[in-house]
C-alpha cells in the first residue's frame, strides 16, 4: 500500500552526494590520486539543493560519500540540521563489484562510523556507487546487514552497460533478514524494465514523460517511487573533462542547464519525503 499524506502518494527524494570528478564514467579520465588537487564544487551545489528544498518544505535523503563528509563536516551538519536523512554512499566511491568481501565491509563500516560521528545521528541507509550490487556480488547484502544498515538502494532492476539486475524485484523487498532493498523506480513495458527514477534519464527525457511514469507507479501500481539525482547535475558551470568519449559526454553533460528547473517542477507536482520515513516508518 502506498504511503499517502493529504490524499497524495509520498515518494522518496534522494541525493547522491559526490562531486563531478568522482563519477564512475569519468574514472578513466580523472585518476583517483588527482582528487585531492581538484577543486570541489559539491559544497556549493548541495547548499543550493538545501535552499531549494527548504523553500518548498521538502525533506530528502542524502546518500553521502565519506570522502566528502571528511572534508566538509559542516555540510554534513547542515544536512542534518535541516531535517534531512543522512545516509551512506560508501567512503571512496568504489564500486561494490570491484571490491572483495573484506574491502567492501571495511568501506561501508568506515563511512557509516564517520557520518554518524559528524552528523550525530544514526545512519540506516546505503546506496552503492553506480548501483553496483547485482547477481555477481549479492554477498554485499550480508555485509550491509553485518555493518548495521537497515536498508539499501543499490540494486537497479534494469539492463544497463554499467550495472543492473533486471530479474530483481521492481519494488522494495526484504533482501536479508532485517535488511530492506529499495530499488530505484522503474516502469515495466514491452517485456523489460525502464528507468523512471532520476539521474541521466530524467535529464534526457522531456519532463512530462518522467511525470507520467511516476504517476503511473503511484496511481496504477500503488507504490511510492524512489527518485535520485546528484549535486553536479544542477551545475552547468562545472569544468568539462577533456578526452571523454562522445557517449560519456552525452550522458554526463546533456541538459545540465535545465535540471534545476525540472527538479523544482518535480517538487511541486508530487509529495516527497526522506527514504526512511517513506519505506521504514510509513504512516498509513
Amino acid at each position: 500500500m502506498v504511503l499517502r499524506r493529504q490524499g497524495r502518494p509520498v515518494n522518496a527524494l534522494t541525493v547522491d552526494v559526490e562531486d563531478y570528478f568522482q563519477v564512475s564514467a569519468l574514472a578513466p579520465h580523472i585518476p583517483r590520486e588527482a582528487w585531492e588537487s581538484t577543486r570541489c564544487r559539491v559544497e556549493a551545489n548541495v547548499d543550493r539543493i538545501l535552499a531549494m528544498l527548504d523553500e518548498r518544505g521538502v525533506h530528502a535523503t542524502f546518500f553521502t560519500l565519506g570522502w566528502i563528509a571528511q572534508r566538509y563536516p559542516g555540510l554534513v551538519r547542515r544536512i542534518v540540521a535541516a531535517g534531512h536523512e543522512l545516509a551512506s554512499h560508501g567512503y571512496g566511491h568504489l564500486r561494490a563489484s570491484d571490491q572483495s568481501h573484506a574491502e567492501f565491509l571495511e568501506d561501508i563500516r568506515r563511512a557509516k562510523g564517520l557520518l554518524e560521528d559528524l552528523g550525530g545521528v544514526k545512519v540506516q541507509g546505503y546506496r552503492a556507487p553506480s548501483f553496483s550490487i547485482g547477481a555477481g556480488n549479492l554477498w554485499a547484502l550480508d555485509c550491509l546487514r553485518e555493518a548495521g544498515y537497515r536498508y539499501s538502494s543499490s540494486i537497479y532492476p534494469v539492463v544497463h552497460d554499467h550495472y543492473g539486475m533486471p530479474e530483481s524485484p521492481r519494488f522494495s523487498f526484504e533482501a536479508r533478514d532485517g535488511l530492506l532493498e529499495i530499488p530505484p523506480t522503474t516502469v515495466a513495458w514491452a517485456g523489460r524494465n525502464w528507468p523512471a527514477s532520476g539521474g541521466g534519464w530524467f535529464r534526457l527525457l522531456p519532463y512530462h514523460v518522467s511525470r507520467r511514469l511516476i504517476r503511473r507507479v503511484n496511481e496504477r501500481e500503488g507504490q511510492s517511487a524512489m527518485f535520485y539525482f546528484h549535486p553536479w547535475e544542477i551545475d552547468p558551470g562545472q569544468p568539462k573533462v577533456p578526452g571523454v568519449p562522445l557517449k560519456t559526454r552525452f550522458r554526463h553533460y546533456v541538459n545540465l542547464e535545465r535540471m534545476e528547473k525540472k527538479i523544482i517542477r518535480l517538487l511541486h507536482d508530487f509529495a516527497w519525503d526522506r527514504a526512511d520515513r517513506v519505506f521504514l516508518e510509513p504512516e498509513l
